[in-house]
């Protein structure tokens, strides 16, 4: 057993803290670290069990207030509905019916079904269209393993390109996914096209 003075001094000698890991032991037990490294290295663990034990969310993408969407705009809705689901998040696709368009459900139904094939080889089709008011909506869920060996593919054609590991590569790529999936949320692709009277005959 050390005396606390002398534990003190030891910790001072080697430019490190006194830590006190066990308060309630007789005697109590402590460790000499450097504390600020400490807590940054548990922060860093905390913050990836938060990120494994994340809930997966539901993302809504919407195709306008008509099935009168340029095909341009379906485009950008399909490769944000790509980035969710490479995120590891499902995503509920809805396509709205102005006015009389609700009798031509098929052009609509025509549209979710061609993005669900674009979207196959990440995802699968978790419920078939289903009709509430004037929309129909499906959902896709991320397919894991499909999704896995495009991330593997891709580090490995960063790493050759880049000259770096694959390791490496797999996590430059994770990180640039996060950027583009909040700056794409932010904006909020699909989110703004509410405004207007989707009973307009």
């Amino acid at each position: 057993m050390i005396e606390t003075q002398e534990a003190l001094r030891m910790a001072d000698q080697a430019g490190m803290d006194l830590v006190e890991i066990s308060p309630d032991a007789r005697p109590p037990v402590c460790r000499i670290m450097d504390y600020g490294k400490f807590k940054y290295e548990q922060s860093k663990k905390e913050q990836a069990s938060r990120a494994a034990s994340k809930v997966t969310e539901m993302k809504e993408v919407r195709l306008g207030r008509s099935v009168k969407i340029d095909p341009h705009d379906v485009q950008i809705r399909v490769d944000q509905s790509r980035r969710f689901l490479m995120a590891g998040h499902k995503v509920m696709l809805t396509q709205k019916f102005r006015g009389r368009e609700i009798a031509h459900k098929d052009i609509g139904l025509t549209r979710l079904r061609e993005i669900c094939d674009s979207l196959a080889d990440v995802s699968k089709l978790e419920q078939t269209p289903r009709f509430m008011g004037k929309q129909a909506s499906i959902i896709l869920a991320p397919d894991k393993v499909k999704i896995e060996a495009i991330k593997r593919r891709l580090a490995k054609e960063k790493a050759a390109k880049e000259g770096i590991s694959e390791e490496a590569a797999l996590k430059a790529h994770e990180e640039e996914n996060k950027k583009v999936l909040a700056a794409a949320e932010a904006a909020g692709v699909g989110a703004g096209d509410d405004d207007g009277d989707d009973d307009e005959e």
